[in-house]
């Protein structure tokens, strides 16, 4: 399997996965994750623009020609009270089910820390979901460590 930087033809098979992180996410919690319909179509532009930036890391798996695993990342600025002036952000990482356990999700997580590294950001954050056990412990063996603990509360 190779894991490398997406390209703008690679979208069309990324799609697929982003309505399933999307699908899994408003499963667990839909009043966090209550997406419109089809968001993989709201994605396509966004990923499109993402494959052609420097300063972003949309990384793909690919075994024996198809896309079996995605990771997007980008670079935030921090609001203007910190003294942190910039993040990265790991959006989504997926990776097919019959993938899993092969270490691919953490190997992708690793490339991205080391591209950020390389572009010179200091910090690189993430949520997960709170059911989302296996998430935070393939995190975890990454480096990564709890910070914060977001809270919700839906108003009529």
């Amino acid at each position: 399997m190779l894991i490398r930087t997406a390209t703008p033809s690679d979208v069309p098979q990324v799609l697929p996965m982003v309505a399933k992180i999307c699908a899994l996410h408003e499963s667990w919690d839909a009043a966090k994750y209550g997406f419109f319909s089809y968001p993989e179509q709201r994605y396509e532009k966004w990923l499109r623009r993402l494959a052609n930036n420097d300063r972003s890391v949309f990384l793909v798996t690919e075994d024996r020609g198809n896309l079996v695993a995605f990771l997007i990342a980008t670079v935030e600025r921090e609001i203007p009270i910190y003294r942190l002036q910039e993040f990265a952000f790991i959006h989504d990482l997926w990776v097919e089910p019959e993938y899993r356990q092969k270490r691919i999700g953490q190997q992708m997580v690793m490339h991205a820390i080391e591209r950020f590294d390389k572009i010179g950001v200091k910090q690189i954050r993430l949520d997960t979901a709170a059911i989302n056990e296996a998430a935070r412990r393939l995190f975890a063996s990454c480096g990564f460590r709890i910070s914060t603990i977001e809270m919700l509360m839906e108003l009529n």
